[in-house]
């Protein structure tokens, strides 16, 4: 029988600009024929999977998305550096011995390509770089620097690869052997792909690999579209930057349009209990610490979109955790009617819970147990939701 986790919470944010579109206006969507801000759900799970909360929280398994692990590598067997310090971005790092960059190259493109297919675009100044050439050391640095430049987009990956610890640890014991012997790997050396994994992000947000299907990981965890509860319109903030040492001229030094908007935000995330211990091979601790940082992140991290401007730094203030076996519903319909009034955080809260309420009425409940935080009356606590959600 599968448990399901979902989460419910009402976060008020000030002015701000967290999520933007192609035009850089906050993005937005229409609910109820009423248009509405919105924070993707890309943005929001970026936002939680690089803040402090994930990093003290998950620290040694979290995974690592890039296109960039072949540069990464090559970098490695040239600069005589570890992989993990590269990565990382350690300042300890030992000096080690280095390999030419035929071999290096060859090497860094035979193990990113376990992982998908390179961006292998071509341009006449590539011609000589694929059959292996290093730069030329004796050309002027004004023209060696795009030799470089193209040689190193040919170890990039054409898609974005999710690695996990032990992935990145296979690829960094290999990178020694072929900084020790110097051979290209080849055959059972490039076995680096892994089914068993401890990455929480990977085991929460699942992977993809289009050319390697039997090691994609299906998501745990679904994450909706936030989206305010109230009608919006996108405002205009028109600003002027002054000059400091422009003594003569009292006008401005700069001037431009930022666009923001505010409200009160419902977000709705659905857990698969079961299939994130499947994902973490029944780690049954790992899981539990995945859960409370994911909880935690989405109470206090917001996106960083513009925050230096704007300072919209916001915690939830209203959260409501369900666990169950019956089939995951959002209370979305809450809100499909815009909240309006002076009170629409408080308004919002009340909608929410009758919504939750009603549907228990006709459908039977929809969910074994419950536990609620509420920041407006000081009931419960976010530890309080962390221990529901993680407890057996």
């Amino acid at each position: 029988m599968t448990t399901f986790i979902q989460m419910h919470l009402l976060t008020a944010y000030p002015p701000a600009n967290l999520n933007r579109d192609d035009m850089g206006r906050p993005k937005t969507c229409a609910v109820g024929g009423a248009e509405r801000l919105r924070i993707s759900s890309q943005s929001l799970k970026r936002a939680w999977r690089t803040s402090s909360v994930w990093e003290e929280g998950l620290a040694g398994n979290l995974g690592v998305r890039t296109k960039e692990m072949g540069v990464y590598i090559f970098k490695a067997l040239t600069e005589g550096k570890t992989l993990e310090y590269l990565i990382q971005q350690r300042e300890d790092a030992q000096v080690l011995g280095k390999i030419k960059d035929k071999a290096a190259r060859e090497s860094a493109k035979a193990i990113a390509e376990v992982f998908g297919k390179l961006d292998a675009g071509k341009t006449d100044k590539e011609d000589t770089l694929d059959k292996g050439d290093a730069p030329d050391q004796d050309a002027d640095s004004s023209k060696k620097e795009p030799a470089e430049d193209e040689s190193l987009k040919q170890l990039r990956l054409k898609q974005l690869a999710h690695f996990s610890p032990e992935e990145i640890g296979a690829i960094s014991s290999l990178v020694e052997e072929v900084r020790a012997s110097g051979k290209v790997p080849s055959g059972e050396a490039l076995n680096l792909l892994r089914s068993r994994l401890s990455a929480a992000d990977i085991a929460l947000f699942g992977r993809m690999l289009a050319d390697k299907t039997a090691f994609n990981v299906e998501a745990a965890c679904q994450v909706a579209h936030a989206f305010s509860v109230q009608r919006v319109i996108v405002e205009d903030d028109f600003f002027t930057a002054v000059d400091d040492l422009n003594r003569d001229d009292m006008g401005a030094g700069h001037m431009g349009v930022s666009e923001f908007g505010a409200g009160v935000f419902y977000l709705y995330v659905c857990i698969d209990k079961n299939l994130l211990l499947k994902n973490l091979g029944n780690d049954a601790d790992l899981a539990g610490k995945a859960l409370a940082a994911l909880a935690e992140a989405m109470a206090t991290v917001a996106p960083t979109g513009k925050q230096n401007s704007f300072g919209s730094r916001a915690y939830a203030s209203f959260i409501v955790a369900e666990k169950g076996s019956r089939q995951p519903r959002s209370l979305a319909a809450a809100f499909v009617k815009p909240v309006e009034g002076r009170n629409i955080l408080a308004d919002a809260v009340e909608a929410l819970k009758e919504t939750g309420n009603n549907l228990d009425k006709v459908y039977g409940p929809c969910a074994d147990a419950r536990r609620i935080m509420n920041a407006l009356t000081g009931e419960g606590s976010l530890k309080e939701i962390i221990d529901f959600i993680t407890e057996d």
